[in-house]
């Protein structure tokens, strides 16, 4: 699943008129960038949430066939966050409403990260006996020096501690952490991560190659020279 409902006002004007995902780097939109990644990793099918300009979204990219991938729409006629954003989707996500372990990224990423590392921690939270999750970390950003969780020698996240790194925005989850939240709830996974950490059900893995929340029009100036050249 790739979030896409947000309003993205720091990168306002820009969006106004465009849809945060849609916009382009490299000659490429940012969310382009994501799905073929999934598609080379192996994934078949992708949920795409999306509510500020939604059917900007689903005109530029299609069924998905172009990528080589499904692409499955889950509209929202307001943003409803991320857990919010989940549970509205889980139609889309489960097959005849069988629990399913699903990689989620938010749409204003960009990463080199190999998806298909996260193949091995996907088994293992789909034999689980309760729901958990595995995020992606990565070393703390300027914005976030302070990071979000620490990541233990084991693989265990922890909510306190040293050294901390900051989530990454890429990570797995079982649908049936989201169940019991109504469809159309607007609720984030904040709540979410700290209970499953608390109860020692999230693992993660510390990710150190490319990765940029583009947030700003001068980081997406940024990462657009950066891939320019790396292409030249």
């Amino acid at each position: 699943m790739i979030f896409a409902a947000g309003r993205g006002d720091r990168m306002r004007p820009l969006t106004d008129t465009c849809p945060k995902p849609l916009l382009k780097v490299a000659g490429k939109a940012l969310i382009e960038w994501q799905i073929e990644r999934l598609a080379h990793a192996g994934f078949a099918t992708i949920v795409i949430n999306h509510a500020w300009l939604g059917a900007r979204i689903e005109e530029a990219l299609g069924d998905g066939s172009r990528y080589g991938v499904e692409l499955r729409y889950s509209a929202e006629h307001e943003a409803l966050e991320t857990a919010g954003g989940i549970a509205h989707a889980l139609p889309l996500l489960e097959d005849a409403g069988r629990p399913e372990v699903f990689a989620a990224v938010a749409g204003d990423v960009y990463a080199d990260f190999d998806y298909s590392a996260l193949r091995a921690p996907a088994a293992r939270l789909a034999q689980a006996d309760q729901p958990g999750m595995h995020l992606v970390m990565v070393p703390n950003p300027p914005f976030h020096p302070n990071g979000d969780f620490v990541l233990s020698g084991d693989g265990l996240l922890a909510l306190d501690g040293a050294p901390r790194h900051t989530f990454g925005s890429i990570g797995l989850y079982d649908t049936r952490m989201f169940r019991d939240l109504a469809p159309g709830t607007r609720r984030a996974l904040t709540p979410y991560y700290r209970e499953a950490i608390a109860a020692k059900r999230a693992t993660g893995e510390l990710y150190e190659g490319l990765w940029e929340n583009v947030g700003t029009p001068a980081q997406l100036e940024a990462l657009d020279r950066l891939l320019t050249a790396r292409r030249a």
